[in-house]
């Protein structure tokens, strides 16, 4: 089965909230070794006028991914998951992610694409803060590749 361009345009239903914990975005730092103290020292983060740890830019993919698991879920979108790769992610920041901050995103899928048999898939995950006010705008872009049969 194809990919499904009725998908283009489809908007998912708001994630749970996710509470980002100071532990979480110091393992994230650490694991994209992003050494920078703002990342794991409280204090320092502070000094750098930040309510607590900051996280590293591409920590968004942390919140982004439970709106990609919608999509994937979808029954209708013909997206094989054994032939999608990750091809490309953007982030649009109006202010950084902090532990302690609540974020809720919102998927819509923006566009698709065909490429030599293959499709690719562009969403932007829509992040928002408990207060509703905008933190990110994540862009993916999912290649799946043609199936035996196309």
């Amino acid at each position: 089965m194809p990919v499904n361009n009725d998908l283009v345009g489809r908007e998912f239903p708001p994630t749970a909230p996710y509470l980002v914990g100071r532990e979480k975005v110091r393992e994230f730092a650490r694991a994209v070794f992003a050494d920078a103290p703002q990342h794991t020292d409280v204090e320092a983060a502070r000094a750098a006028d930040y309510a607590d740890v900051v996280a590293p830019p591409t920590f968004a993919m942390v919140i982004q991914d439970l709106t990609l698991q919608q999509l994937l879920a979808e029954p209708d979108s013909g997206i094989v998951l054994a032939r999608t790769i990750h091809a490309e992610q953007r982030f649009t920041y109006s202010r950084p992610i902090v532990a302690g901050d609540e974020l809720t995103a919102q998927l819509v899928v923006t566009g698709i694409r065909a490429l030599g048999g293959n499709s690719m898939i562009t969403s932007d995950a829509t992040i928002t803060d408990a207060t509703g006010e905008h933190v990110v705008t994540a862009t993916s872009v999912l290649l799946v590749g043609a199936g035996e049969d196309s």
